[in-house]
């Protein structure tokens, strides 16, 4: 997942990085690790703070990619580490962040609803954000949008059936001071 990660960075970072003055180039390597990482990082966060629906409506083809609110608090959390892991200014590290991580994003959503490309998918996503591996996440979305549109309620009641001890389940009790 990192190593998609990290191509799909490099694939799209030119102008923001590459071609960025603002960024010595013998720092590239390290300003496109460290935007990759935070990415993973900046989805752990976002599923485990709450934006567990909002990453799975994500992946689920549900709003626009740019602008959700999960694309956003990622866009946060990789400006604060060019910040304090690379010394990057604010105005460099929030150009970087809102000029790659949208367009990462969109990419790798993009290819995990490709059934044409196995370097990811939605579970793959899900069980790096969240630490739950082996769930079959994208199943339990779609069983649980009753009317095509992914909400808290289809989350409580996909919770409800998984019980509390792993898989959504246990994440969602988690989230909501169950067991």
């Amino acid at each position: 997942m990192l190593e998609t990660l990290l191509n799909l960075v490099q694939q799209h970072s030119g102008q923001a990085v590459i071609n960025n003055p603002a960024i010595p180039n013998s720092q590239n390597e390290s300003v496109m690790q460290t935007v990759a990482g935070s990415i993973m990082n900046g989805l752990g966060q976002q599923a485990q703070g709450g934006g567990l629906g909002g990453l799975l409506g994500m992946l689920t083809g549900q709003g626009n990619v740019t602008d959700h609110p999960v694309t956003q608090g990622v866009q946060q959390n990789v400006q604060q580490d060019l910040m304090s892991k690379l010394g990057i200014s604010p105005q460099v590290a929030m150009s970087v962040a809102s000029a790659v991580v949208p367009m990462v994003l969109s990419k790798l959503m993009h290819k995990a609803n490709d059934p044409n490309d196995s370097s990811v998918d939605g579970n793959t996503i899900m069980g790096a954000a969240t630490g739950q591996q082996g769930v079959d996440w994208m199943g339990m979305a779609g069983s649980a949008m009753a009317d095509g549109k992914l909400d808290m309620n289809d989350l409580m009641r996909v919770a409800g059936q998984q019980g509390g001890g792993s898989g959504l389940g246990g994440m969602l009790g988690g989230l909501f001071g169950g067991k």
